[in-house]
């Protein structure tokens, strides 16, 4: 019995206890809804994306193959030119050529800056004058058998020797004009390439100029396509619901709790009611077993056979099983349940929600002004952000962009022009170069066929074909020089002078930097003022730009384009939102109140909790336990085994012990049947209504809180929306900052198209020219030693016409015979 007793009261304090801790928690977030205003959690926008910058094509440089000659031929020419560049002096005849033609001051200036070249041009033109003039002389002396001409050779002792010395010379010279010539090949290859690319270079370079040209509009447009986004969100956010609550979902939680432990409660109390008609119906079964077999113990001790049967009779008097259980007050509770279940208290809920459903359109109604404010400021907003597109001169780059289609056009004009006379030029040096070399191959075959077809010690009068002809070649090599090399030196003097006062005056201040600092000098380009043009204020020259796109920094810091618009100004979204923050501030949001539970519901309610409170439910059932614990059959069943031990007459002992075993029997249905279905009814009795009444003052509190602050909860939470938006905004303000100042047109392209033109023009065509015509003015300048080499060697291979005769040192003349001459 003990067990029952805690097992029942550990269940009805775990039911009570479950809803009561389930009910206060939901209380208590709701006060700790009305002690602090949680802030909403903003919501993040659509962040802008990075700009992603252009894809340029790969302008591939091209070996030209003269690179082991540029140190030699620079050298040479900054020995001819080494005065620094001339800048006033060519500015002098830029300004006025004719006047600076008719100043001997400046034209005395101008041959000084050009002294080198005029000596080295006097060189050539001596060269010019007197390879023809040395040439004819030498032709008619040796035809007048002077010079070398006369067919005649003495024998000395250091005949051999001379021979020798002459044979090396000429070979040391020869294979110098052959390696000059080799140089002229591979130089008149590399020009040929270098202009057959050109055109493909400078179309790869523009059209890199035109992706830079077109990607910064574009990007441009990106950031203003941004804002429209930004715009577009914030205008759809305001459109919708303005406002976020979420505390009412404890109010209404408290309230479904409220329904629904009333209806559990009806249930409850109905399973109450059938479970004590059960318990009444095996009681009264429990009466009927008892009345029989006390009638039968009394029949059993009233027999005379029957030995001390009569100490029965006080044990008779306490087997009685009277007990009747009323369900009066369970009667009275149960109307009070359906009396509250008809409140209907859903339908309170239902309204308590439409209340709070209909609080963002009354917010929408009565923020609809600042609303329409809004808007039309982020309009504003949007136009300013247009406006710098605008006011940055993008017109200058679509201007830019046709010059450079018209530039492309005019390449593609002239380019089956350029090539045409670049074949020609081409063949005209493989021809130069064919001259050459015919010069060195006779020297070689004079070379090779001279020694070849000599005998020391043969007479000079009978030497052998193969030497006569090597000696021939000889002279062919030099009479081929004679002939060519005043023409030659003609062609190496003209593109000496071009390619020399180009490399002097063009590449190399273009490398140097130089060049574009005269460019920027004012009056080289009438009226050319980058600055005004661009309407900075202060100047801008094209060195500057250069310097700046060669670190690829961005047109806002390269063109100085801060001058032209104040961003700071234009993307300062803080004077917007602190209009639509105080228009906000000052509009008026109302609310109506509301009533979650009416009177009539409250007074059911009420009367439900009173009735609850009142119902003595532990004294519906404690009837029962009085009664069924105040019976033991057991003691009485041992009772009558004692006796039945003590008897003599067997039929007496058989039924004392009959009637013992039914009350074993009993005692056992009482507690296998009777108590669990007592303990069944006292869990259910255990009901835990005393909640009722702490949510009816919960809600109370809950009401009074609402229709107190509902209208400064709506209107911090729509303050906090608004800003949300606004925050959007700035930082879509200090992303566009950052992206026009740091990332919109890198003008890396540009530098690298002056760097593309500057290897064209300087590191390709320039530098295989001039490696050209160093190569043949070495080759010419050999040409003197050759011919005098060639000609000296060529006597000890030709077949003379008479000879001398030289043995033991005495030199034997031919004494001719006298001859009779007939009369």
């Amino acid at each position: 019995m003990g067990l029952c007793e805690q097992s029942r009261c550990w269940r009805c304090q775990g039911g009570a206890g479950a809803f009561r801790a389930a009910v206060g928690v939901l209380l208590l977030g709701f006060s700790l809804a009305q002690s602090t205003v949680p802030q909403p959690q903003c919501p993040k926008g659509v962040a802008p994306h990075s700009l992603n910058q252009p894809h340029y094509l790969n302008n591939s440089a091209v070996d030209t193959g003269v690179g082991f000659m540029k140190d030699i031929v620079q050298s040479f020419l900054h020995t001819v030119q080494p005065n620094p560049f001339p800048q006033d002096l060519l500015l002098t005849f830029v300004k006025d050529f004719n006047q600076a033609q008719s100043d001997q001051n400046i034209i005395k200036e101008a041959l000084q800056y050009e002294v080198g070249f005029l000596v080295c041009a006097a060189i050539g033109i001596i060269y010019i004058v007197l390879m023809p003039l040395v040439g004819f002389f030498l032709a008619c002396c040796r035809c007048c058998g002077n010079c070398g001409g006369k067919m005649h050779q003495e024998q000395t002792s250091g005949m051999h020797c001379r021979r020798r010395a002459l044979y090396w010379s000429t070979f040391i010279t020869t294979l110098i004009i052959l390696a000059g010539n080799i140089c002229m090949f591979k130089s008149n290859e590399a020009l040929k390439v270098s202009v057959d690319k050109s055109a493909e270079d400078l179309n790869i370079t523009i059209d890199n100029l035109h992706i830079f040209l077109g990607a910064v509009p574009q990007q441009f447009d990106r950031v203003v396509n941004e804002s429209y986004k930004t715009v577009h969100e914030v205008s759809e956010n305001l459109n919708g619901e303005f406002w976020e609550v979420y505390r009412y979902l404890t109010l209404m939680l408290v309230l479904l709790c409220v329904c629904t432990e009333t209806i559990s409660t009806s249930n409850q109390l109905r399973e109450l009611n059938s479970s004590l008609a059960r318990l009444q119906s095996s009681v009264n079964l429990l009466q009927a077993n008892v009345s029989d077999v006390k009638n039968r113990i009394n029949r059993t001790s009233l027999n005379p056979n029957c030995i001390n049967c009569g100490s029965l009779q006080p044990e008779l008097q306490k087997l009685t099983l009277d007990t009747t259980i009323t369900t009066s007050s369970l009667t009275e509770l149960q109307s009070g349940v359906d009396e509250v279940i008809k409140a209907d208290l859903k339908s309170q809920i239902r309204k308590v929600e439409d209340y709070f459903s209909s609080i963002p359109q009354r917010v929408t109604n009565d923020t609809k002004d600042v609303v329409q404010s809004t808007k039309q400021q982020l309009e504003e907003i949007k136009t300013q952000i247009s406006q710098v597109k605008n006011d940055i001169p993008l017109s200058a780059l679509s201007n830019v962009s046709d010059r450079l289609d018209q530039l492309q056009r005019e390449i593609g004009t002239v380019t089956p022009t350029v090539d045409t006379a670049e074949y020609i030029r081409w063949t005209v040096c493989v021809a130069l170069c064919c001259v050459v070399l015919l010069v060195v191959v006779c020297n070689i075959l004079g070379l090779l066929l001279g020694p070849l077809g000599l005998k020391p010690k043969a007479d000079p009068a009978d030497r052998s074909c193969t030497a006569n002809c090597g000696g021939t070649f000889l002279m062919m090599g030099a009479g081929f020089s004679f002939l060519f090399g005043w023409l030659f030196m003609i062609v190496v003097l003209l593109l000496f002078l071009l390619g020399g006062n180009v490399y002097t005056l063009v590449c190399q201040p273009w490398d140097n930097g130089e060049l574009l600092k005269f460019i920027d000098t004012e009056g080289v380009i009438p009226g050319f003022q980058l600055g005004p043009m661009l309407g900075l204020k202060s100047n801008l020259t094209l060195t500057d730009i250069y310097s700046d796109c060669e670190k690829n920094r961005p047109l806002w810091s390269t063109l100085r384009l801060y001058e032209l618009v104040d961003l700071e100004d234009l993307l300062n979204v803080s004077k917007y939102t602190e209009d639509i923050q105080q228009h906000f501030e000052n509009t008026d949001i109302t609310l109506s109140t509301i009533t979650f539970l009416s009177p009539d519901v409250q007074n059911q309610l009420s009367s439900f909790s009173a009735k609850a409170d009142g119902a003595d439910f532990t004294g519906v059932t404690q009837q029962v336990i009085n009664n069924i614990s105040s019976i033991n059959l057991n003691t009485t069943a041992d009772k009558l085994e004692e006796l039945a031990t003590v008897q003599t007459n067997d039929g007496i002992k058989a039924e004392l012990r009959a009637e013992a075993r039914d009350l074993r029997q009993i005692q056992t249905n009482i507690e296998i049947t009777i108590i669990p279905q007592l303990v069944s009814s006292s869990a259910i009795v255990c009901l835990g209504l005393g909640t009722v009444g702490e949510v009816l003052s919960n809600v109370g509190a809950a009401q009074d809180f609402l229709n107190t602050n509902t209208t400064q909860i709506v209107k911090s939470e729509s303050r906090e929306f608004l800003d949300c938006q606004m925050g959007y905004f700035t930082a879509f303000a200090d992303w566009a900052n950052g992206t026009i100042t740091q990332q919109i047109g890198r003008c890396g392209p540009v530098s690298g198209a002056v760097d593309s033109a500057e290897i064209i023009i300087c590191s390709h065509m320039v530098e295989s020219l001039n490696a050209f015509w160093f190569s043949l003015g070495w080759c010419l300048i050999f040409f003197i030693p050759s011919i005098i080499f060639s000609i000296k060697l060529a006597k000890y291979y030709r077949r003379m016409d008479s000879s001398d005769v030289y043995d033991n040192h005495i030199i034997m003349n031919h004494i001719p015979r006298a001859q009779m001459k007939p009369y």
